[in-house]
Formats: structure tokens, sequence, C-alpha cells
């Protein structure tokens, strides 16, 4: 019987001490930091949190098990990633840190893997945000990207003139559902369009209300980082009409806004502005290179210029431009090259992942719908 109670009261001493170590390190300590994302896992639409970029964490299960251990109360888990960022800074985040370091001093991502911590190959990747309220782009932000078909004579001259008057950043927003996809999907050349091109960005993910955002603040209002492409059809409007510059051809296409594969968490990344590196490739050959050092406005700066403009959500996305080196420019290959069917797209940020899509072609679609942009000459015939 005294060895019976000895071994209960030695059972309990190792759980508070447990438990005392978990709620310790889970206010102000991470085991092992983590990111983000949203799977497909049985069918439906799942949150994960991501580990060495190789396993999946099912929240909602890893979250269940923690609780049945009754080490932490019971709190609701968010139904989708933008329930998860907008209450991230308001509890969320300690309970992920518990979940995190509960799965670290049980072994649990190395020994006797439970079956909600899937291996990243045996699951969809789904964009992590499903779907943002809005996509913001800065427009021409990397002084490689001004001026791309000039001779080298006007390039140069361009970026001179363009470092002396930076003036105000250039946003345009860009449709949400439709054209989202993730790590994985296909981006779709429209039928009878023949200049598609690709653009490697950082994408920034709001984590809370901003509006009238100083530069100097803006950091507070950022919630992580994650890979986006910002796909671009190069051809124009169709022939007749008005001829300005047309951002909905040029950007609003389905499939042309490429999120993912996730999204890091901003405390795991570290400032942007001092680390960035971004890379775009098409098959084996390297396309884009690009570090913060040549953004015109830094990521602060497009942040403050939104929010001057429009109430920032969270959950929204500031993409912060491209570099040099898209297919319409000739001034890195010396001739202009657009997306072919069959190609495959890798954009890479380091510290984050890599995105992967696919290309492929749009069949021909029946003549009238208003979808058609050349090879018919006007709207309707």
């Amino acid at each position: 019987m005294f060895a019976g109670k000895t071994i209960r009261l030695l059972s309990a001493v190792l759980l508070f001490s447990f438990t005392t170590s978990l709620f310790a390190q889970s206010s102000d300590e991470i085991l092992a930091p983590f990111k983000v994302g949203t799977f497909s896992i049985n069918g439906s639409a799942e949150l994960g949190l991501v580990f060495r970029d190789a396993l999946i964490v099912e929240l909602d299960a890893a979250n269940a098990s923690l609780e049945n251990a009754g080490m932490v109360p019971e709190i609701p888990m968010p139904d989708d990633m933008i329930d998860l960022i907008e209450r991230y800074e308001y509890g969320l985040k300690r309970r992920l840190y518990e979940i995190a370091n509960y799965l670290v001093l049980n072994d649990l991502l190395d020994i006797d893997r439970p079956a909600w911590i899937h291996v990243l190959d045996t699951i969809d990747t789904l964009p992590p945000i499903m779907y943002p309220g809005k996509i913001m782009n800065a427009a021409v932000n990397f002084y490689t990207h001004v001026n791309e078909t000039g001779t080298p004579e006007e390039i140069a001259a361009s970026r001179r003139e363009r470092r002396e008057n930076r003036g105000a950043p250039y946003l345009f927003l860009k449709p949400t559902r439709g054209a989202v996809i993730g790590d994985g999907d296909s981006v779709v050349i429209p039928y009878g369009r023949t200049q598609t091109d690709w653009e490697v960005e950082l994408g920034t993910v709001i984590g809370k209300a901003a509006k009238y955002v100083s530069a100097e603040e803006a950091q507070d209002y950022i919630f992580g980082y994650m890979v986006t492409m910002d796909i671009s059809d190069r051809g124009g409007r169709p022939p007749g009409g008005f001829q300005g510059v047309d951002w909905f051809v040029g950007k609003g296409h389905d499939t042309f806004a490429p999120m993912g594969p996730w999204i890091v968490p901003k405390e795991f990344y570290g400032d942007p502005m001092e680390k960035l590196r971004q890379t775009l490739s098409i098959g084996d050959e390297q396309m884009q290179e690009a570090t913060a050092g040549d953004m015109i406005h830094s990521l602060y700066e497009l942040i403050e210029y939104a929010s001057s403009l429009i109430t920032l959500y969270p959950g929204d996305v500031l993409n912060n431009g491209t570099s040099g080196g898209v297919g319409m420019g000739t001034s890195v290959r010396g001739e202009q090259r657009f997306l072919q069917d069959g190609e495959v797209i890798e954009a890479s940020i380091d510290g984050i992942g890599s995105l992967r899509v696919n290309v492929v072609a749009e069949e021909a679609r029946p003549r009238g719908t208003g979808a058609q942009l050349p090879p018919v000459n006007s709207y309707r015939d």
C-alpha cells in the first residue's frame, strides 16, 4: 500500500513539474517555432501548425489532446485563418505556444506520432487564407524593375531619376476568391492571351485593424509573412474602345494570385527590411533574385500609405512588389519571354519557404461570352 501511495505521489509530482514547465515556457518561450497554414485533410479544410517545413499538426486535434491531458483550460479553436489571425494577440498565441511545447516535451514530433500529425507530402496544401478581404500590391517598387525594356542608358537614367524622387508608393488591388490559389495548384493562361508574366513578392499579412498607421508603428500591425506571386497579363485591352491602362485585365484573371505555402508569424521571421531574399525560377532557370535593399519604398512605408487610403483588417495582404527579371523585360535576358503551357514556377523566400505552381493553357471557350480578349475584334460581333 505504501509503495502504491509513493508511486501515485511521484506521478503527481512529475505531472505538476511537467505542467509548471509547460506554462512557464508557454508565455515567453517556444521550444519549436512553427508556421501556420490551411490544409485539405480528409476532404475538409483544416488549420495546421507547420514544423520543420515537413510536419503538419492538425490544430483542433492537437489542442484537444493538450486539453484532455488536464494541463490547460479549454478554449475554442479558430474556425479559419482569419479567425486565427484576429485572435492571435488576444490569447490564442499563448495556446499555440503551449501546443508547440507540449509536442516537443512529449516527443510527439519524433516518436509515435499520433494520427493528427501528417507528413507534408501526404496531404494537400491549400491557400493559407481562404480568402483575404483584400490584396494590395505595390507597383514598380524595386529599382531593378524600373524600365526593364529600355536601352542600358535609358534604364540607368530612369533608375537614377527614381532614386532622386521616390514619390508616393503606387498600390493596386487584386481580386481574392477566384484569383487566389495555393501550392501545387495551376496558373491558367487565359484563352487567347499570349503574354502571361510572373512576379515573386513578399506577402505581408495584416494582424489587426490599421488606419493612419505611421511607418514607425507599422510592425505592430503585422501578423506574419508568406510567399506570393503576382501573375500578370501584359497583353493589354482588346482592340477598340477605351485604350488606357487596364489593371483588371492585367492582374485580375482567375488563378493570378498564388499564395503560400504557409504563413510565418512575424516573431519567427524577423525584420524583412534586414533579411529579405526573394527568388523565382521557371523550371531550372532562375528568373528573379532580389533583397530588400532594392526596394524603393520599405514595407513599413507601404503600410503607412495603404492605411492612409483604407482601413486594413486582419487577414488582408500587402505585397511588396517585384524586382527585375520579369518576362516582359529585356534587361536581364535580352529578350522577352512569357509563360508557356506545362511549365512550373517556383517562388521562394528565405526563411519562409517555396511556392510551386503549374502552368496550363485554357482551352478555347465559346464565342459570345464576353470573356474573350482577342481574337474577337469587339465585345460583341
